[in-house]
């Protein structure tokens, strides 16, 4: 079904960022990234109150590749 979009203002785009208006097939990554963090890493707010006595972050990986990337033309 044809997309029909009216007007879009775009302020600020990054640089691996995919912005995309109206009908697509498929949207590919160009680039992956594996982030290890414990417990509470990625906490945001306002006067939070975190509590890990006993936190341990587990990065044995015995992949041989993650998130492979495959560019279709």
């Amino acid at each position: 079904m044809p997309a029909i979009v009216g007007a879009v203002k775009v302020i600020s785009i990054g640089n691996s960022s995919i912005f995309n208006i109206g009908d697509v097939y498929t949207i590919s990554p160009s680039s992956t990234a594996k982030t290890f963090a414990g417990a509470g890493s990625f906490n945001t707010g306002d006067g939070m109150r975190v509590r890990n006595e006993y936190s341990s972050t587990n990065t044995y990986d015995t992949d041989g590749a993650d998130s492979n990337i495959e560019t279709v033309i």
